[in-house]
């Protein structure tokens, strides 16, 4: 989404906005947000886990599109944009920015410097920093009881593994998801290090797994969903081995999908 909205929206200024509903905001109310976005230019746009950052020159307007939101550009808003679109912003250029979120899981924030260092120094490290090793997994993990999957999935540990990939990569890595995170082993780290940013690098270069909602700043479903070996495949065979794939909610109240003979 940032990739697709970066060029069409940096060094654009926001002339009008537009809130329809006030609880997807985190901070702030809908008069301080529609009244600081109003006349705001747009100094370039960023990732930081599962949030947009859009810094201004006044703000940061950081958007969390949770599973149903989506954010476009476009010259025309359709009548889905129109009752859909929680925030519209008319652009100098007389396009439209939409963040659109069918179901409103998503949260807007609009930050000061210091409220975005605080945002930010809570989240983990990011999992396709050069600077993260398997090491860094370890550290993440650190001395915890819980599951391991929770553990990756909780963004103060690991920034941005959602449940998807959290799947994927602990079926790769051949590690039960239900095992303590602590008791991982420096192969177990090594293992789950090279796959986890193997597949989430593999998911960006297809523009993200789409089973419903989702949706690139482009308006297209992605395509990772096509890879998936466990995830949405409950009780289906194993690719490697042919067993039946497991499926429960016990672990972190989500799907996880696993094989009980490849993940020991």
């Amino acid at each position: 989404m940032v990739r697709d909205n970066a060029p069409l929206l940096t060094g654009r200024r926001f002339e009008s906005v537009v809130l329809t509903h006030a609880d997807v905001l985190t901070g702030v109310s809908a008069r301080a947000l529609t009244t600081g976005l109003r006349g705001a230019r747009v100094l370039g746009l960023s990732r930081r886990a599962k949030n947009a950052v859009i810094a201004t020159d006044r703000r940061r307007l950081v958007i969390q599109p949770g599973m149903t939101g989506a954010m476009f550009v476009k010259r025309k808003p359709t009548p889905d944009d129109l009752k859909y679109g929680v925030l519209r912003i008319l652009l100098d250029d007389r396009r439209t920015f939409i963040y659109h979120d069918v179901r409103r899981l998503g949260r807007i924030r609009w930050l000061d410097d210091a409220g975005y260092r605080r945002f930010s120094n809570a989240i983990g490290p990011e999992p396709l920093d050069p600077g993260f090793t398997p090491e860094a997994l370890g550290r993440a993990l650190g001395r915890s009881r819980a599951a391991v999957k929770k553990v990756l999935m909780d963004q103060k540990a690991l920034a941005g593994v959602g449940n998807i990939y959290a799947n994927e990569a602990l079926f790769f890595a051949g590690v039960d998801p239900s095992r303590a995170a602590r008791a991982l082993t420096p192969e177990n780290h090594r293992q789950l290090h090279h796959h986890l940013v193997r597949i989430l690098t593999q998911a960006v270069r297809a523009s993200g797994t789409t089973i419903r909602d989702y949706r690139t700043g482009r308006g297209e479903p992605g395509n990772f969903q096509l890879e998936l070996m466990v995830y949405g495949r409950e009780g289906e065979p194993c690719r490697h081995c042919g067993a039946s794939l497991a499926g429960t909610h016990a672990i972190d109240a989500r799907i996880t999908v696993f094989c009980y003979r490849c993940q020991t």
